[in-house]
């Protein structure tokens, strides 16, 4: 019977994963197709660059731009069931090739921002709520709200004005020095030129994270069960740890994986804002260039990338709160 519900579970996850992803390639595909950018045109060079018909043609056939919208994506959509994502036409290179180039890059960024996040948003949110009222409250209250609503793109740009370009604390972009490979860079060098945007996608989650689990916890504070158990004289560090963490933890756990999402999406405009060559920028570059088929790789990997987080999260939540093991897969 549990492997049945496990079976059912795990299924009906990846029946919904497939369910997105074709989704997203026909959304991403039509916004491309619709749009007023000339894939072949980009490719060229701009509208200032003349070619002649027979070359411009004899391109567009090597580019598979000469076909129907329609037969674009079935021919895209056929060769991606064969392990084929395509060419990139801007990179020159398989899309599979330029995203294994740019995913280090953007995963190296992305993990520090969550682990941050995640760590620093949780205890921020637990010092606020038994903190209530008083001054280390307020000032994460202020910060939290400041920030939360701020986006991030906008945030990089003060703090490249304030720490790069001001005071000269940090470079103002790119992953390591100028002229020098990730793989010749000092871990000192990668690390001042991953500071900013790190940062930058930390401060807005970190504020988030925040501000849920103090809600949260003063929620579980002012609960009949804890009141009582107040009253007969638990101090309030007993009160977090017999009553609190446990209730806390499971939302935030769901918050943390959940924002997996949220974090790739500020990192798109972040990465470009600091010339980082990750993922973020390389999906911006493709939109700009008409470079489709980049796009909808890029668009594919982020959207698995989203749904492991979600998927790690409900498995977490089963093995943590024991009224969802005891339910059973199905319900969560």
């Amino acid at each position: 019977m549990y492997a049945f519900k496990t079976f059912t579970f795990i299924s009906g996850k990846l029946v919904r994963l497939l369910s997105v992803l074709f989704a997203i390639s026909v959304i991403s595909f039509a916004l491309m197709a619709f749009s007023p950018l000339d894939p072949l045109i980009q490719y060229l060079g701009g509208e200032h660059v003349v070619v002649s018909g027979e070359k411009a043609a004899q391109i567009a056939a090597e580019l598979g731009l000469d076909k129907p919208y329609h037969i674009q994506y079935l021919n895209w959509l056929k060769n991606l069931l064969h392990g084929d994502f395509g060419y990139s036409s801007f990179f020159e290179q398989p899309v599979m090739t330029v995203i294994k180039e740019k995913a280090g890059a953007s995963f190296l960024l992305l993990s520090i921002s969550w682990f941050f996040t995640g760590i620093l948003g949780f205890t921020f949110g637990i010092i606020a709520a038994m903190k209530e009222g008083k001054i280390a409250d307020r000032c994460l209250k202020v910060y939290s709200l400041a920030l939360a609503s701020a986006p991030p793109y906008w945030i990089g740009l003060l703090l490249v004005m304030v720490f790069s370009i001001n005071l000269g604390w940090f470079p103002v972009g790119l992953s390591s020095s100028i002229g020098m490979g990730r793989n010749q860079a000092s871990f000192f060098d990668i690390a001042n030129h991953l500071f900013l945007p790190a940062l930058t996608l930390s401060l807005s989650g970190i504020a988030q994270m925040t501000l849920h689990v103090r809600q949260k916890l003063l929620d579980i504070f002012s609960t009949d069960y804890v009141l009582f158990a107040k009253a007969r004289g638990e101090s309030q560090l007993l009160l977090f740890k017999n009553h609190g963490l446990r209730n806390v933890l499971l939302p935030a756990l769901t918050i943390q994986f959940a924002s997996l999402g949220e974090i790739f999406g500020g990192s798109t405009l972040v990465e470009k804002v600091f010339s980082y060559p990750g993922l973020g920028s390389a999906i911006v570059t493709a939109g700009i260039k008409g470079d489709i088929p980049l796009l909808l790789g890029i668009s594919i990997c982020s959207a698995v990338f989203v749904f492991l987080g979600n998927f790690i999260a409900d498995i977490l939540c089963y093995f943590i709160d024991p009224r969802i093991s005891r339910g059973g897969l199905y319900e969560l």
